[in-house]
């Protein structure tokens, strides 16, 4: 009965992955390519890199615990990062999007090694202030990042030298890229790193006591974490060809936060969820005029005030995973059933 079980658990993990991968590589460009808008792809775009920004923000507000507001600014570092490499210096997509990461990922080191010792709004008035920071450096320093004229970069997206020039292939690079980088913060956050992550945001002082070094792992989130902002960052950057630093301003850390929270703290699939819903309602409200923004803040406030836990909680998601991954969980060679190795 117990393998029964497990190969139907296996068996349904499958199709509820195609399920997935058909929506989002068929499903969706059919419908885009049907309508043939290049307005709706940008919106498709969109909320493919939002989704991204808010399941990294995951990793270290949801599952590590610690409060971030300054997410734009990483963001917003991959997207210079990228943008400025490709109009000054000629690097393409290949070598811009990695090196984008890497920088937000170095930056966030930098900024991290004074910060992580403080706890609870200690930490939230600190990454603000790194936040602001950066924004204003963005803003300001115009020999290096144009300043508030942005920078526009002319080259799209370029695999090995092949230019990509439909909307349908960017957006079919921009949701591989996601994809896979969903699924790699996905993994780490169901792994036993990520169990001790968790054990941060219960308890620091008792996980420090147990012999888990705190501070370390504070500071890999933070970069692991920063690391997927920049990507996201890149991908704004050579898919709208023209940043500006009001893009990466403290109301788009909010913005990511909201969704987060919205969608569930320590959820990855509430932050996706949590992303395309402050994506696609304003979008699907546009006709409706400005009184759309005080409708997507009543829905806000109803979902806050009605699912305090998120649209699709920690532990419903930690459930779906367990029942998904059946045999990654529970059949483990030494049975020990606390994750995967």
């Amino acid at each position: 009965m117990s393998d029964t079980a497990n190969r139907s658990g296996r068996v349904r993990s499958a199709l509820l992955k195609l399920a997935i991968l058909a929506v989002v590589f068929a499903a969706i460009p059919a419908v885009l390519a049907t309508l043939g808008q290049g307005y709706l792809y940008q919106i498709a775009t969109l909320a493919l890199i939002f989704s991204l920004l808010a399941v990294s923000l995951q990793l270290v507000t949801g599952i590590a615990g610690l409060l971030h507001l300054g997410h734009a600014a990483f963001y917003g570092i991959g997207a210079y990062i990228a943008a400025l490499a490709g109009a000054d210096y000629g690097i393409g997509f290949t070598i811009g999007l990695p090196l984008a990461g890497l920088g937000a990922a170095a930056v966030a080191f930098v900024v991290a090694l004074p910060t992580m010792r403080l706890v609870s709004i200690y930490f939230a008035v600190a990454t603000l202030g790194i936040g602001q920071m950066i924004y204003l450096v963005l803003q300001n320093w115009v020999d290096v990042t144009k300043g508030p004229n942005g920078v526009i970069l002319f080259s799209g997206i370029d695999l090995f030298g092949f230019e990509i020039e439909s909307e349908t292939g960017t957006y079919f690079v921009v949701a591989t890229i996601v994809a896979v980088s969903i699924w790699m913060i996905h993994r780490l956050s169901h792994s036993y790193y990520g169990n001790a992550l968790r054990s941060l945001r219960e308890d620091d002082q008792c996980a420090d006591a147990m012999g888990i070094d705190t501070v370390r792992l504070k500071v890999e989130a933070f970069m692991i974490s920063s690391f997927f902002a920049g990507i996201a960052g890149a991908l704004w950057a050579y898919t709208t060809g023209y940043i500006s630093p009001v893009d990466f301003d403290f109301a788009e850390s909010i913005l990511i936060l909201a969704m987060v929270v919205v969608g569930g703290l320590g959820s990855i699939p509430g932050a996706i969820i949590g992303a395309l819903l402050l994506i696609l309602l304003p979008e699907a409200l546009r006709s409706v005029g400005d009184i759309r923004n005080i409708i997507v803040g009543v829905v806000l406030f109803c979902s806050i005030l009605f699912l305090p836990k998120g649209l699709f909680g920690e532990v419903p998601a930690l459930n779906f995973i367990r029942r998904q991954m059946n045999g990654a969980w529970q059949n483990a060679p030494d049975k020990q059933k606390v994750g995967w190795k």
